[in-house]
């Protein structure tokens, strides 16, 4: 019974043995020793000691990485907010957006005026009187291109009040460079008023329409000249904006642009 014993556990020894040098064997098939087996464990341990080891700060400095990317991805999409809502709050405060309708008209003897809708049949949200006559900025056009500049003062800080710039009453006027006296905002009358929605089914063009008989105006000057375009109104600053005719027959610089600056 004894000898069947050690027989049997000798066996199972053997066996074990040689599971194991088949394991870690090398590639020529040779047996390791037992100073082998050890140099082995001892190469192995080294190798977990370097896995294991770095995996302790991992966490902390990969969070932390995540946390700076958040907050990068979070103040990138809170200055696009501020800038959309920028641009936004100055279109929404005039009542006007980038596409604009323009209308120049004015009695034939009579001085320009210049109004800017946000559509045909809206009131202008900005209607001017030109001190220029109407027939003079005709020949200024039919010339070539014109450049209207109008100018108006800062108020000083101690006096500064949040007025916009489509709001101010008073502006000096300039033509392609030439001083052309004052011109003034004013509100839209009846009269204004009948003159746009004469035009209003026309989307570009000019002409005359013709002067009201019942009026004393009429006999003293005559008809009524109009222009009539959409305008690209592009917001520089609080301070400053243009208005660019869009002339979709034009290849070059558009015929007529308005400009509105505060200095």
């Amino acid at each position: 019974m004894n000898t069947v014993t050690a027989r049997s556990s000798q066996e199972m020894s053997s066996k074990r043995h040689f599971h194991w040098t088949n394991k870690v064997g090398t590639e020529d098939g040779e047996v390791p020793t037992s100073e082998s087996f050890s140099t082995l464990i001892q190469e192995e341990k080294k190798e977990d000691d370097k896995v294991v080891a770095p995996e302790a700060p991992a966490p902390a400095a990969s969070a932390h990485a995540t946390r700076r990317k958040l907050q990068a991805v979070a103040v990138s999409r809170i200055r696009s907010v501020l800038t959309v809502f920028n641009k936004n709050r100055l279109n929404s405060s005039s009542g006007l957006g980038s596409r604009v309708v323009g209308t120049l008209f004015g009695y034939r003897r009579g001085h320009v005026h210049f109004a800017f809708q946000k559509d045909p049949a809206s009131q202008p949200a900005f209607l001017i009187e030109l001190a220029t006559p109407i027939s003079g900025l005709v020949r200024e056009m039919a010339s070539g291109l014109v450049r209207i500049a109008l100018e108006c003062d800062k108020e000083k800080e101690a006096e500064k009040k949040s007025v916009r710039l489509l709001e101010e009453p008073v502006w000096r006027t300039y033509c392609n460079g030439k001083k052309c006296g004052f011109a003034t905002r004013r509100e839209c009358g009846p009269k204004d008023w009948d003159v746009l929605k004469a035009v209003e089914p026309i989307s570009m063009g000019a002409g005359v329409l013709p002067g009201n008989n019942s009026g004393a105006e009429a006999g003293s000057e005559g008809e009524i000249m109009y222009m009539r375009a959409k305008f690209e109104r592009i917001v520089g600053s609080r301070d400053s904006e243009a208005f660019y005719m869009m002339n979709p027959d034009s290849n070059g610089a558009p015929e007529l642009s308005v400009y509105l600056l505060r200095v």
